[in-house]
């Protein structure tokens, strides 16, 4: 970023959309941002920049030819890439979306205030300084869609995952979220933090405060009675098939239960 502020390419398909977007760049005043091209699509973006360079793409997804996602991985391979901030009218790209690097995802409509706090998080890790040694590991995530919001939930918040039907339910301490993600996708990205109790639910190893014998419905055992484990600190029991009992009682005694 220069003195004259951010440099900012916008890449979406609908002129209107550009139109809008590029009005909406000029009434944010803090940091100072200047729309200095635009493109209509992936091809014309990657023409423009070997010309000439800008510190931001406006990045919509949804376009002919290479989408947003596969121009945002292409951008990666640069050796100072712009950075990125989708702006689409869908939410479900989230996770892939910051699995790039994204800064932002935005969803249209976008409101002025909302690009203004995007593009202040690019000038901030513009200006940020090399850092002399490797960073820390950042805190995984789990991207949820809540009532049109995209969040960023920290896996160390996550209490449970459990399939219900065609979704998954996601569980914290304060807050429950339901994902489009299958299950077992989401127990490889989530490790060793996390012990499979049944088909349908994962538990964080570190919520688990009891495994007992309890009458629990959904049980898949004669009487109705099955293992099942206490999750704090919401204090919900999910039950324990007896495919997985011995994996979680083998689990739980390693880690001191």
């Amino acid at each position: 970023m220069t003195t004259e502020g951010l440099r900012v390419l916008v890449v979406d398909d609908e002129e209107l959309a550009r139109v809008r977007l590029r009005g909406l760049v000029n009434e944010c005043v803090q940091p100072k941002s200047t729309v200095v091209g635009e493109a209509a699509n992936a091809a014309q973006a990657l023409v423009w920049l070997q010309t000439q360079r800008c510190d931001l793409l406006l990045l919509d997804i949804h376009m002919p030819g290479r989408d947003g996602l596969q121009l945002a991985a292409e951008l990666r391979q640069m050796p100072q890439p712009p950075a990125v901030v989708f702006v689409t009218a869908h939410a479900e790209h989230a996770l892939r979306a910051f699995d790039l690097e994204a800064v932002d995802y935005l969803t249209k409509p976008v409101r002025r205030e909302r690009l203004q706090a995007s593009l202040q998080r690019v000038a901030q890790r513009l200006a940020l300084p090399a850092p002399a040694a490797p960073a820390a590991e950042p805190e995984p995530v789990v991207v949820v869609s809540d009532r049109g919001r995209v969040l960023r939930v920290p896996v160390s918040d996550v209490l449970y995952l459990k399939a219900e039907l065609k979704y998954v339910t996601l569980r914290t301490a304060e807050h429950t979220y339901v994902l489009d993600d299958a299950l077992s996708d989401l127990e490889q990205r989530l490790g060793e933090r996390f012990i499979r109790v049944h088909r349908n639910a994962l538990v964080a190893k570190r919520a688990v405060r009891a495994l007992e014998r309890r009458v629990m419905a959904g049980s898949d055992e004669e009487g109705g009675e099955s293992w099942a484990v206490r999750v704090a600190p919401v204090d919900e029991w999910l039950v324990v098939s007896r495919r997985q009992a011995t994996a979680v009682r083998e689990a739980l005694v390693a880690a001191g239960l």
